[in-house]
């Protein structure tokens, strides 16, 4: 009898207490499917903790780069030594083929992409690829981990039944439970290990039980076991929808500030000193993998209109042609055309510190000004260059170099707090992220949400 066939968790005679010195001994083999921005991190913090991880991805590169001990996931603290130590350790190794690592393993950790199709329908290609790959391996006593972001009922309405078909074994005879990724680029193994509660929630008891152990070994923090797994896999989208709503709230109140002429930023961090109020910050858009898709995973998941979701959608949207009117109004004002003028866009990835552009606001405000008629420059610290943006990329270096008319901070990354505001002559700007002081200056300056 192999070692893998005596080393099971689902429906195990062993004690619980046995399964877990089974689990943190790397007797019980690990793969997790996607090694990505997310899925790097979580295979190393599997791996520093059992000791026994392959991690699957078909990017060949990828491949190559974690079995050297090297990591392709930049910006991300501690991830780089996390990842030599363990490879050289023999802890974590990774294969091109998931189905062959799902021959190998007892525990099956599923943390993909699930973005959205330009219809704003949910694709869960690559995570059906994924199960397909897992049901070729799959043996009695395996766990199924589904950490991806899904609409709420796929586990239970698509997945289950698909490795049940294509396993060919009974609903009794293996786990799954859903334990949604709850982890910010930036912070990932901080968030992994324990930042905040871990959720999980299985098809069935047996299941939830079983990635309740699992997961109360990876993170310092503690572990909470939801009814369902299609309660757990609402968690996670509840969370993003929670903040695209609350973000659109912001969004509103900062149109409404300019009619009332009052800065709603300095208004809202008044009322949040209330403890039954937490309105988000305003801004030029809401970009990422995240926060702009899951509205649509419940949108286009069940028979009703969901208006508030939808709304909140298009307020969020409007919000880099907001910040291109804003631009072309103050410039109206000062006897300029966008027509006419350099504009300077700062920051093109959704967020300070990670290289990611997927919906990010800055794509729509440089194609806008762009159709408008302005010459476009962009600069971004993160990003080797701005293909997919109509912008010239130039170096912060060598802005001072340039005359403009008019630029827009889109997001605040680190390294402008180094600008040299006074070394150009005076311009409109647009701050879109309440991050710049420059009362100091002569430049004409508007915060999106007041002065």
């Amino acid at each position: 009898m192999s070692l893998r066939e005596q080393t099971t968790l689902y429906a195990s005679d062993a004690t619980t207490e046995e399964q877990r010195e089974a689990f943190l001994s790397g007797d019980i083999p690990v793969a997790v499917y996607g090694l990505g921005k997310m899925g790097l991190p979580l295979a190393a913090v599997y791996a520093e903790t059992c000791g026994n991880v392959v991690g699957a991805d078909i990017d060949p590169d990828v491949v190559s780069a974690v079995n050297r001990g090297d990591c392709h996931v930049q910006r991300e603290p501690g991830l780089d030594e996390l990842v030599s130590e363990t490879v050289a350790a023999g802890a974590l190794s990774a294969v091109e083929s998931p189905t062959e690592a799902a021959r190998d393993a007892t525990i099956h950790v599923a943390i993909v992409p699930t973005p959205i199709t330009d219809d704003d329908e949910p694709d869960l290609a690559i995570l059906q690829s994924v199960m397909e790959s897992i049901a070729a391996g799959l043996t009695p006593g395996d766990l199924v981990v589904v950490e991806c972001t899904v609409p709420p009922g796929t586990t239970r309405d698509l997945l289950l039944p698909m490795l049940e078909a294509e396993s060919d074994l009974s609903r009794e005879e293996f786990g799954v439970a859903v334990c949604p990724e709850r982890t910010s680029s930036g912070r990932a193994l901080q968030d992994i290990r324990g930042a905040y509660p871990k959720v999980v929630g299985g098809v069935d008891e047996e299941s939830t039980r079983v990635a309740e152990l699992v997961y109360g070994e990876l993170t310092d923090n503690e572990v909470i076991a939801v009814p369902n797994e299609t309660t757990a896999e609402a968690v996670k989208v509840f969370e993003g929808v929670y903040r695209d709503v609350n973000i659109a709230l912001a969004n509103e109140l900062a149109k409404i500030a300019d009619a009332a002429d009052i800065s709603v930023n300095e208004a809202i961090e008044t009322a949040n000193t209330q403890p039954f109020c937490d309105i988000h910050k305003p801004g030029p858009g809401v970009g990422g993998h995240c926060i702009p898709y899951y509205p649509y995973f419940l949108i286009r998941q069940f028979d009703e209109e969901f208006s508030l979701l939808t709304t909140a959608r298009e307020v969020n949207d409007s919000m880099p042609a907001f910040t291109v009117e804003k631009v072309a109004e103050l410039l109206s004002e000062e006897e300029k055309s966008v027509s006419d003028s350099r504009v300077l866009v700062l920051g093109l990835t959704y967020r300070p510190g990670v290289e990611e552009t997927r919906a990010a606001p800055a794509r729509p405000i440089c194609a806008d000004l762009t159709e408008r008629g302005a010459d476009v420059f962009a600069a971004d610290p993160v990003l080797p260059n701005a293909d997919g943006f109509d912008a010239t990329k130039l170096p912060l270096e060598a802005l001072a170099d340039y005359d403009f008319d008019a630029a827009v901070l889109v997001t605040d990354h680190d390294e402008f707090a180094g600008i040299d505001w006074a070394g150009f002559d005076p311009m409109v700007v647009v701050d879109g992220r309440n991050s710049l002081d420059l009362s100091w200056t002569d430049h004409r300056v508007y915060t999106i949400g007041g002065d």
